[in-house]
């Protein structure tokens, strides 16, 4: 579980030993004056989990190490946001929020009224390990800063590389062999394959059984809709804000011709039975079934960020999983072959507000420093013991790109599955999970395998690589704490609005001809002019 669990979350790097030490020497002399008075008191709000966090082996191993003693409130995790709110409400609230889902416009509005402080000199004096980071890294730096200058919450440094391109799609690879066809490059490729799919019985039982394409909506399947590949091959689709970047000017997707084109194309596919009617409504259970059932094989493609939605990728006893591969972005009739590409940070976990003193805020932002850390990341993330949650890599072990690994997860100590381990914070807090740390652990090498789906994915994202558009929005951009209602109330009414007309459009509910100039008429009354212009001026900090 421990190496399933890694494959995802794909973990984290930071700074040299050089640099470890001397982070490690001046928290001694700092903390040197408080020890005679006693540890720091702190209070540091966080999710509760499934054992006491002040019981937790990295909590006591930070608490001595920073000289603190963490008093801790807990909120259940599905009612986090909310109980976050009381306590603003009330006033009543902790001198650390380490992990509090703070949005750019929340840190915006609880900055500005002073409950929140600004983080800068803080970070400049005492962190030596996520400065060095903001420099490395400067689109994080970018994203914590607000308009103002000023740095009000921190964010975790998340690179999970196979989430950078996650609007993938796979393919049948035993049935494109069975009938001789190669893996599609083009949207008229694709169509043939889809339509030999339905025509040729691929999976030989002599039935029309086949579905050529499923996919299922974003909420229930990692981007499973299928438009979040196909109309890639005409339009760039980020599969959220329908927005476009070109020479920093904003634009909006989903009311251009080459939309319009493909959806005529989409609904074609549909039409001929070649996109699974059950893609706008079924759940990840139901594509499960569909993938995993018993007897013949029947599905041919699926757009989705994981194939293991499908098949048991995670599983050697399954041999359905080693028949996908990645299909590449298709080009389209114009020449349109892009992938669909994400990097921004769009949540905060760690705050520090007005409550805490000098002292305790010194000793919140040398914690989190720490877990900018090569050994605070490993700890945080998988517990200070070696041999229960990591191990140092054994001669031989290789990364995901096939160089010598440091750390590894194979061959630990056998974990009983009935006792919670409390060693670690895990996705706790800010911390660096960045790709230069993950290149640190060793994986399987043999993408086929369950031990090997990381570098599956990891290899399936390098194959999007080449065709990642110039610009993208970024999607931690901060939007004015007076137009955060406004952009909230925007996005959904306009998405809800794209998603509802893209259906009826790839199923024939609405003509594409007849129909399309009142769809986008129907925008003017969605005030999307208002929804470019507040996000135009979040990227420009204006």
């Amino acid at each position: 579980m421990i190496v399933l669990i890694s494959s995802i979350v794909l973990s984290a790097c930071g700074s040299n030993n050089k640099e470890n030490a001397g982070a490690g020497n001046e928290t001694k002399g700092n903390n040197a004056a408080t020890e005679a008075s006693g540890p720091i008191d702190i209070g540091f709000f966080a999710p509760q989990g499934k054992a006491p966090l002040e019981d937790n082996e990295y909590t006591k191993l930070v608490e001595e190490k920073f000289n603190v003693k963490i008093k801790w409130d807990v909120a259940p995790t599905d009612a986090l946001v909310d109980r976050r709110q009381l306590l603003l409400a009330s006033g009543d609230y902790p001198e650390v929020f380490l992990e509090a889902k703070f949005t750019t416009g929340d840190l915006m509005t609880y900055g500005k009224q002073g409950v929140l402080i600004p983080l800068n000199d803080l970070i400049d004096k005492y962190a030596p390990n996520l400065k060095a980071m903001m420099e490395k890294k400067p689109y994080l730096k970018e994203a914590m800063t607000a308009p103002d200058g000023n740095i009000y919450g921190i964010a975790r440094l998340n690179e999970c590389y196979h989430c950078t391109h996650a609007q993938k799609f796979w393919m049948n690879k035993a049935w494109l062999d069975k009938l001789g066809l190669a893996v599609p490059t083009t949207t008229d490729e694709l169509y043939n394959v889809l339509k030999a799919f339905k025509t040729k019985d691929p999976n030989g039982n002599g039935k029309a059984d086949e579905i050529p394409l499923t996919g299922a909506p974003n909420k229930s399947v990692w981007n499973g809709n299928i438009d979040s590949y196909l109309m890639n091959s005409f339009i760039y689709n980020d599969n959220d804000k329908y927005l476009t970047v070109t020479d920093g000017k904003v634009d909006f997707a989903a009311n251009k011709p080459e939309w319009k084109e493909g959806l005529a194309y989409m609904h074609k596919l549909y039409a001929e039975g070649l996109i699974d009617k059950a893609s706008f409504t079924q759940n990840d259970q139901a594509v499960g079934q569909l993938g995993q059932r018993e007897g013949d094989e029947i599905v041919g493609s699926i757009t989705t960020a994981l194939v293991s939605y499908l098949v048991k990728a995670y599983e050697d006893t399954d041999e359905r999983q080693k028949h996908w591969v990645i299909v590449p972005p298709v080009k389209g009739p114009s020449g349109v072959q892009l992938a669909g590409t994400s990097q921004g940070i769009s949540e905060f976990p760690m705050a520090i507000t007005n409550k805490a003193s000098e002292a305790q805020q010194i000793a919140a932002i040398k914690i989190i420093d720490y877990a900018y850390s090569e050994e605070g990341a490993l700890f945080s993330e998988y517990g200070a013991k070696e041999g229960i949650g990591w191990k140092t890599a054994e001669a031989g072990e290789l990364n995901i790109t096939g160089q010598p690994a440091k750390y590894s997860f194979s061959g630990l100590q056998p974990v009983d599955e009935n006792v919670v381990r409390n060693d670690s914070w895990s996705l706790l807090g800010p911390k660096d999970l960045s790709k230069e740390f993950r290149d640190l652990f060793a994986t399987a090498q043999d993408p086929l395998t369950a031990a090997g789906y990381e570098k599956r994915l990891a290899d399936a994202t390098a194959a999007y690589d080449a065709y990642a558009p110039k610009e993208t929005y970024p999607s931690g951009a901060y939007v004015k704490a007076e137009d955060t209602d406004t952009i909230a109330q925007l996005a959904t009414s306009i998405k809800d609005y794209v998603n509802s007309n893209m259906a009826q459009f790839i199923i024939g509910d609405k003509d594409i001809e007849k129909d399309w100039d009142a769809y986008v008429k129907g925008f003017d009354g969605l005030n999307l002019p208002q929804y470019i212009q507040i996000y135009q001026s979040a990227i420009e900090k204006k």
